[in-house]
């Protein structure tokens, strides 16, 4: 099985939230673009919220996000994954980004939300401890996760729960 490896973080001027997905699907590393799979909400979410809608092109919707002081990430750097779904990455090959650089560095970052479960649970099992120690401080809120695989929740359900990111920007 061939090894995958994911992108590297989206980083602006003095984000405030770092947004954490799991590890790209097959259609977001076929196009090089965090949530590049057209069924995803996250741009649609983004949007909604913040102006940088998949009406526009990427670079435009990345620049928007940054500008909004997000930084976009995900928890795995490399793992071998058939397919897309986070439920059939093979853990005992995943090998999760820096965040204790990362977060090192970015002081600016005081909270992190997760793009679903998934994502949560190989931060808090993998990252934790050694994120914990730099910057005890974070706060941490998983969010539903804007994957077409997460069908228990409409885009209405989800926008909802998202809001929370633009209440952390403004806090």
């Amino acid at each position: 099985m061939n090894r995958i490896a994911g992108f590297a973080p989206i980083i602006g001027d003095k984000p405030r939230v770092l947004i954490l997905g799991s590890m790209p699907s097959v259609a977001s590393l076929e196009k090089h673009q965090y949530y590049g799979k057209p069924q995803n909400a996250f741009w649609r979410v983004m949007g909604a919220l913040f102006g940088a809608s998949p009406d526009l092109s990427y670079e435009q919707c990345v620049s928007m996000v940054t500008q909004q002081r997000i930084a976009i990430w995900d928890v795995l750097a490399s793992c071998e994954r058939p397919g897309s779904l986070d439920s059939a990455i093979k853990m005992q090959t995943a090998e999760t980004n820096d965040f204790a650089a990362l977060l090192g560095e970015q002081r600016s970052i005081v909270h992190v939300f997760f793009n679903g479960k998934k994502a949560e649970e190989i931060f808090r099992k993998r990252c934790m401890t050694s994120v914990g120690s730099v910057r005890p401080e974070l706060l941490y809120t998983a969010l539903p996760s804007t994957s077409p695989a997460m069908a228990s929740l409409n885009f209405a359900e989800k926008l909802e729960r998202w809001r929370e990111v633009a209440t952390a920007i403004s806090a």
